[in-house]
This record gives C-alpha cells, structure tokens and sequence, in this order.
C-alpha cells in the first residue's frame, strides 16, 4: 500500500470515502483523506473574505464621503510605493520564521491596526482623515492576507492535487465575499452612524479565528506526516521537514526578475489591474455622481451621503460575489478541467475586452455596475483560481515571496498607472466616462497577449519538469 505524507501526495490507503468526500465530489475530484484539510482551507478563506468584505464598503464610505471620488483614485500610487517596503519586510519575516507563524504575526499585526481605528474614532479623527489612512490601510491589508494564504495552499499541495482541490477551496473564497456583502448591506442602516467602527472591531474579531486556523492546518498536516514516519519515504520526508522551517532568505522581487514565467505573469497582474481600476474608477464617479443627486432630489431613502454610498457599494459588491459564487461552483473546476490554468488565465480579459467595449459607447449607473460586476465576479473566482494555481509549480520561496510581491506591489501598480491616467485625463485632457472606458479595451488586448507568453513559459516549465522526472 502506497501512503502520502501531505494532503497533496496520492494516498495508497484502499479506504471507502466518507461523507464529506462523496459530497465534495459534487464540486471537484476529490480523493480519500483529502476531504479534512481541504475543508479547513476553505473555511480559513471563507473567513478572511468574510471579514473583508464587511470592511469593504466602509472603505468606500469613508473615503468618497470623506474626501470624493478623486482622491480615491490618487492613493493607489501611495499604496503601491509602500509595496516596495512591505514586501522587503514580508520577505525578511518569511526567512525567520515557520510559514504558521509568518502567518500568525503579520495577520496579529492586522488585527492591532483595526483596534487603532477605532481608538482614533474615539478620540475624534475627522472623516476625511479617517478615510484616507483606512484606505490605503485596506488596500495593503487585502491583498497580503490573501496572497500569504495562497502561498500557504501552494505550500501544502502538489501540482496535480492543487489543480483538483483549488477550485474547492476557492469556493469559501467566494461565499465570505457573498455573506460579507450581504451582511454589510443588511446591518449598515440598523448600527446607525457609527457603523464603520463597529464593523472594524467584527472585521478583527474574525481575523482571530483565521490565525487559529493556519495554526490547526499546520499542525495537523506535520502530525500526519509523522504519524506515517515509519513507512514513509525518507526524501518525503525531508520535503515535509523542510516545510517547518523559515523560506531561504531572498527578496521578492529578486525572484521575480530572473524568471521569465514570473516576470511575465507580474506584468499580466500589472496589466489585469490597471483595466480593474479603470473600471472601478468609473463606478466610483458615476457612484458619487448618483448620491449627490439623491441627496439633493431626497430620493436617498433617509439615508445621508455617506450611508447612501455604502449601501449602493454593498449592493454592487453582492451583485459580484453572488456572479462569482455561481462561477465557482459550477464552472471554474470545470474550465481548470476542459483548459487547464492557462487557458483559464486568458478567460476575463476576452470578457472584459467585450465588456467595456460595450461600455465605450455610454456609460451609466447600471451599465458600470454589471460591467464591472461581471468583471469582478470572474476576477474573484475563476482569476483568483488561477492566481493560486500559477505558482503550483514553483519554489517555496517563490510561492510566498514572489507571489507576495506581484499579487501587492505589482497589482497595486497597475492601479497607480490607471489612477495617474484617469486623473490626468479627466482634469486636464477632459476625458469622460466611456473615453476610459474604450481605453480599457486596449490595455485588454496587451493583458491577453501576457497572458499568452505565461502560458508558454508554462509549458517549458513542465515539459523540463517531464524531461527531469523521466532521467
């Protein structure tokens, strides 16, 4: 009988599947054994994404009532530049500690942030204040949290089992955004005007629970693997003792620059991101253009400008999470099945090169809304998907460290380019909506052909990995 030491590895154990494993076979290939630690992950996700997504709108709130929509679209700059010493800080921590507890502090550093939010509410900080440093502070923390999650997915999982058991574990990935918008949506007008601040302390609360779950996770893939010590193949496990210690010491970005398949999968993030933010800059206009005029026709149902903004962010936010939970559930296992991760990489720019083709003849509320709602429920399933599974088949070293510098400074890049565009050619060049929008169908062409030269490093990748594995 052959026996795995990681969830990743084919089990030899002839053993019935369980309740759990028959009914996630409804959603993916799963195999015996598999069922546990996959449903941990998923639940881990679920969580982080849960607790996003209620932070979310009050993102929206604070800073496009606090301060409009304009210098929304400027602070992606500030928070790219401060990707360059977040990643440095994050690669040094990973090269001193075990992944569980990489995990552990940085998302403790997280939760201490959100205490310190609410302690400046109590002590009077202005909203416009409040609005920029929450901003900027959520788009650092969303993105690291997510990318170190899927480092820590990357780490567990073989090629083959990742590309099976990804799908399914995005699946929470998707629910925390459907139960955390809709949640947000739900308890925003009831909290009253104080409504940020609590979610900020429900939101940390949350990330509590995701730190104990990396640790159970981690232990008990390290318990199993000792537990099968006395049959198991010594070079596996070194593999597995390896796992327990700090990455090789290295930056991000050193990793990226001497890889061509990472280096153009960056630029395909570069690319992906500055069409997102484009759009998402469009929204944002038209949004605030809308609650001023509900405010001043008294159409906002009571609500002030603020409130108003946030239920209509919560609103479009669930539009895209309940978009990308039917993607998930129902076709992203199947498209990694019928394309592969490459194939699947080049799915939503073709969608959003239509999209926003359309969009360039007119833009409205409602038109922006499903354009990017569409976008954004295929970024947050499928692409989210295939971000994870991009990095299967490198090192340790570059499932945390690299992925870590292109899912945050690179993604924020692209962003800062698109924030630099969208305010220059609206201020100076005098821009309207559906000229960016026509923009955005350019840059979808330059995303597709990146995504094209990833896929051909990819191929080398595994046509080496084959040469190698077969002498």
């Amino acid at each position: 009988m052959r026996i795995s030491t990681s969830i990743g590895i084919e089990r030899s154990i002839q053993e019935k599947p369980g309740f759990a494993t028959r009914f996630l076979r409804v959603f993916t290939d799963i195999k015996p054994g598999e069922a546990g630690t996959a449903l941990l992950l998923t639940l881990n996700v679920f969580l982080l994404l849960l607790a996003y997504y209620l932070i979310k709108p009050v993102r929206e709130a604070l800073i496009i009532g606090g301060k409009g929509p304009y210098v929304k679209i400027s602070l992606a700059a500030g928070q790219a530049f401060l990707f360059i010493f977040v990643v440095k800080a994050f690669s040094r921590l990973a090269s001193r500690v075990p992944r569980h507890l990489l995990i552990s502090w940085v998302t403790l550093f997280f939760i201490s942030n959100l205490g310190l939010f609410y302690v400046f509410h109590l002590l009077g900080m202005s909203i416009g204040t409040m609005g920029i440093i929450f901003f900027t502070w959520t788009g650092i923390f969303n993105l690291l949290v997510i990318a170190q999650f899927w480092g820590f997915a990357n780490d567990i999982y073989t090629e083959e089992a990742g590309k099976r058991l990804f799908p399914m574990i995005a699946i929470g990935q998707t629910c925390g955004g459907v139960f955390g918008s809709s949640i947000a949506q739900a308890i925003i007008g009831p909290l009253g005007s104080n409504f940020a601040y609590i979610m900020m302390l429900m939101t940390a609360g949350l990330l509590g629970i995701c730190i104990a779950l990396t640790v159970v996770i981690h232990r008990r893939e390290i318990k199993q693997i000792r537990g099968r010590a006395f049959t198991v193949d010594k070079k596996i496990l070194e593999e597995q003792r390896i796992k327990e210690q700090p990455l090789q010491r290295g930056g991000g970005f050193h990793l990226i620059f001497k890889s061509k398949y990472l280096l153009f999968y960056a630029l395909l993030i570069f690319s992906l991101n500055y069409v997102n933010y484009t759009g998402e800059s469009i929204w944002t206009v038209t949004l605030a253009k809308a609650a001023t005029k509900a405010i001043q026709t008294g159409t906002a149902g009571g609500l002030d400008r603020v409130q108003f903004i946030g239920k209509l962010s919560s609103e479009y936010q669930f539009a895209a999470a309940i978009i990308a939970l039917f993607l998930q559930l129902f076709l992203v296992s199947r498209i990694f099945k019928w394309i592969g991760v490459g194939g699947a990489l080049l799915f939503m720019p073709l969608i959003a090169l239509g999209g926003y083709a359309v969009a360039s003849f007119g833009v409205t509320l409602l038109l922006i809304k499903w354009v990017k709602g569409v976008e954004n429920g295929l970024d947050y399933s499928l692409m989210n998907t295939a971000k994870g599974a991009v990095f299967l088949i490198t090192s340790r070293e570059e499932k945390y460290k690299a992925k870590a510098a292109t899912d945050t400074f690179f993604y924020r890049g692209g962003d800062a380019l698109a924030a630099l565009v969208f305010t220059v050619g609206s201020n100076l060049l005098g821009f309207s909506m559906k000229s960016f929008a026509g923009l955005n169908v350019a840059i979808s062409l330059i995303w597709i052909f990146f995504g094209i030269l990833v896929i051909r490093e990819y191929k080398k990748i595994k046509a080496k990995a084959a040469v190698t594995a077969t002498g």
